[in-house]
């Protein structure tokens, strides 16, 4: 089967999976076509209300409209899985109208022979049945296009809740994926920190293995959580300074300039503050003769990371996913990306806060 074929038959499974509760609408149409109708085209004849069989002949005519109102529902329901409005229109409209005219009209016309014949009436007024006939097949073609109708829009609330559960799943994917590439990226760095220390302060080695594993927990912690409150993001990047000091000792200095706002004020993805943080400590030179002063700052509900640009004399291996992967996250979480920009003395990062309710 061809890529076409494939596709109309998927949209068809898709429609057959679309459920219509027609109960309700049956037990209120059925008996009312089967009264009104006899009455307006004159299938009582003389017959009144003090003739026992004016009151059979409803019993009549109501099974009369339900073996219509059933019949034509069973072949319209053949009918869905044959052919489909968007593949071949035509060809089921002439289904449909076929159907009607070919099950109706037969139908209608032998059982209201049978009632004059019961009922006793001295002739078969033809003019009569042909004008209940053709009552009929109209009224089959009203309830066959509400049926169709009802279908159609129920097929795209379906398709919408189904493209939305799949715009879900997909972004779920990717922000779990995102988050996945997190802990190689930090892993890394952090190795190479270790390596370093290893070789010159083996003591402080030890206490940096053991509060790396605490940072490492926490990051465990947020996998799976979007947000987080941006008290709980610089509590966390103090842990990572105060890693960070065992190397540097108070080389690193992080600055905080929140202009009256609080940092419980704002929600924000985990871990993204401190990707930023992570980015400023990794591409800059750090000492005792050449401190770093990272600068956190909040205005106009966003977060803004500043450094001073002084490059590292060695150029260590990046694996360049550490802010992309950041702008990823925040679009797919906030639906806004991060800010970066260098103007050759400062490096900032800008990401988009979440007010909380004020």
């Amino acid at each position: 089967m061809d890529s076409t074929g494939k596709d109309i038959h998927s949209e068809q499974s898709d429609m057959q999976e679309v459920q219509l509760n027609d109960k309700t609408i049956r037990l209120i149409g059925i008996p009312f076509f089967g009264i009104v109708i006899p009455h307006v085209t004159g299938l009582f004849g003389t017959l009144t209300y003090r003739d026992y069989k004016y009151w059979v002949g409803y019993i009549f005519f109501i099974a009369l409209a339900a073996m219509i109102w059933q019949g034509n529902r069973y072949l319209m329901f053949r009918t869905r899985k044959r052919f489909t409005w968007f593949d071949k229109p035509i060809e089921k409209l002439i289904l449909l109208f076929m159907n009607n005219i070919f099950y109706t009209t037969p139908l209608t016309i032998a059982w209201i022979c049978l009632w004059y014949r019961w009922a006793d009436f001295d002739f078969i007024n033809w003019d009569t049945i042909l004008i209940v006939a053709l009552v009929n097949v109209s009224c089959v073609l009203f309830v066959i296009h509400v049926y169709e109708t009802v279908f159609m829009v129920k097929e795209q609330q379906s398709e919408q809740v189904k493209n939305a559960e799949l715009s879900r799943a997909k972004a779920e994917a990717e922000l779990e994926a995102l988050k996945n590439q997190i802990d190689p990226h930090f892993m890394f760095n952090s190795l190479n920190s270790l390596s370093y220390l290893i070789s010159t302060d083996p003591a402080k080695a030890t206490l940096f293995t053991e509060n790396l594993a605490d940072i490492y927990r926490y990051i465990l912690a947020q996998k799976e959580r979007t947000l987080v409150v941006l008290e709980d993001e610089f509590s966390f990047m103090e842990k990572y300074a105060e890693l960070l000091r065992l190397r540097f000792g108070q080389a690193l200095d992080i600055q905080k300039n929140f202009n009256g706002t609080t940092s419980k004020e704002y929600l924000v993805p985990p871990i993204s503050a401190f990707v930023a943080l992570e980015n400023a400590v990794k591409h800059n030179e750090i000492s005792e003769r050449i401190p770093l002063q990272v600068s956190l700052s909040i205005d106009r509900d966003q977060l803004t990371i500043s450094n001073k640009i002084q490059p590292k004399r060695s150029i260590q291996h990046s694996s360049k996913i550490g802010l992309k992967n950041l702008d990823e996250r925040f679009r797919i979480i906030t639906g806004r990306g991060i800010y970066t920009e260098n103007n050759n003395s400062t490096f900032n990062v800008t990401l988009p806060l979440i007010p909380l309710a004020r």
